[in-house]
């Protein structure tokens, strides 16, 4: 009896640590129910912490404090070798710093700062005097955010906002003083994605050449977002297909120009 029961632990070991994960790595359904449903709530249950509170430790044990670089390395390292999280991660990150470099804006908005990752890739190569204002809904989730944002040393950089987009969007203007944003970064809600870029039009927020770039168009994914951008007079868009982070099922980050 005391074999089989080894023999059964030793397979539920071996199904939790490599067979599942290696299925996951390559079926989009599979892994997020893996990864966002069964290992987070394993995790949470066991350590008596939360995902992002896990995250956060490994940026203090691993990263040097005032080193964006290494907090970006950091989180990474721990998602592709201990557990996943839904950042925007390193492979799609590189697509994301080029877009930044690239435009090379002086204002920013995110929406969905989760643990501060993506903030930390943006805000780093941002010019002196630009503002990113990124939004988040949740507020035990901000409150690490901030954190890893502080960490990397990029809080006078960074402006973090708690509350709903639908909210948010309307005050920006009148709150922040900005008058268009340069770059948007979208990577909250997949389904608020089409709602929130149709409100920031009507608020006034993209000017002519203003920037959006979307994460997880592929998957989870946001089919109504791509096809109003694809298919509407007022952006050009396009697609740079990649990877959702940390596995290899595709998805990838749309980028839309606003045309006015």
């Amino acid at each position: 009896q005391m074999v089989l029961l080894l023999c059964a632990s030793a397979l539920l070991y071996a199904l939790y640590r490599w067979v599942i994960p290696a299925v996951a790595q390559h079926h989009a359904g599979l892994a997020l129910l893996w990864h966002e449903v069964m290992v987070e709530w394993m995790l949470d249950t066991v350590t008596r912490s939360t995902r992002p509170q896990r995250l956060l430790g490994a940026v203090q044990k691993n990263a040097t404090r005032g080193d964006p670089g290494s907090v970006i390395q950091a989180i990474d390292h721990y998602c592709r070798n201990k557990e996943w999280a839904m950042n925007v991660g390193d492979e799609k990150g590189c697509i994301l710093d080029s877009v930044v470099s690239e435009v090379n804006p002086a204002t920013v908005l995110e929406l969905g700062t989760y643990c501060g990752y993506s903030t930390v890739r943006i805000a780093r190569l941002l010019p002196p005097h630009a503002k990113l204002i990124t939004l988040e809904f949740n507020p035990a989730v901000a409150a690490i955010a901030r954190q890893v944002i502080a960490w990397a040393g990029l809080e006078d950089k960074v402006q973090l906002v708690e509350g709903a987009s639908g909210d948010f969007i309307p005050r920006i203007k009148e709150q922040f003083g900005v008058k268009t944003f340069d770059l948007v970064f979208l990577d909250h809600w997949k389904e608020y994605y089409l709602p929130d870029t149709k409100l920031m039009e009507e608020c006034g927020l993209l000017r002519k050449g203003s920037v959006l770039l979307a994460d997880n168009v592929v998957c989870p994914g946001a089919p109504d977002y791509l096809e109003y951008v694809r298919s509407s007079p007022r952006y050009e868009s396009r697609y740079f297909k990649s990877h959702l982070e940390y596995t290899k099922v595709e998805d990838g980050l749309e980028k839309s120009v606003f045309l006015g």
